[in-house]
């Protein structure tokens, strides 16, 4: 069941569920922007918008229409240059949540995690274990 929450945006309570982040009213007006949004990509000379270009073309703000492609309700297949940007760097992609290079980076760090950690491990195999003893020269 949904959890009761200030809105993000008005400040207004409302019942917080998993489909619903913001209140009845904030959700009306981002309904609005969606079909502003979504009539603008139908036509067929802004189907190559960029991102900035269709800011510029709506009036709605480029955190919203990155959430409506978040959530799919934009399909990237149909606009080839709409993208959202890469969590770690910033560049825009089409899928996922990181780009290649930095998917590839994570890789490499954890490939050298795992060979420190696979080195540290035989070391500890192969470390000789030396008995010290002690010589009392006290007398009994």
């Amino acid at each position: 069941m949904g959890e009761l929450a200030n809105c993000p945006k008005c400040n207004t309570l409302f019942i917080e569920t998993q489909f619903r982040s913001v209140c009845d009213g904030c959700f009306k007006k981002e309904e609005k922007d969606y079909e502003t949004v979504y009539a603008f990509l139908r036509k067929r000379e802004n189907r190559k918008a960029l991102l900035h270009e269709v800011v510029e073309g709506t009036g709605v703000r480029e955190e919203l229409i990155l959430k409506f492609i978040r959530n799919g309700r934009i399909q990237l297949s149909n606009f080839p240059n709409l993208g959202y940007p890469c969590e770690k760097c910033g560049k825009s992609i089409r899928e996922e949540k990181l780009c290649e290079s930095c998917k590839k980076d994570i890789h490499k760090q954890i490939h050298q995690m795992e060979q420190v950690e696979s080195i540290s491990e035989r070391n500890k195999q192969h470390t000789p274990k030396s008995t010290y003893y002690s010589n009392s020269t006290k007398n009994r």
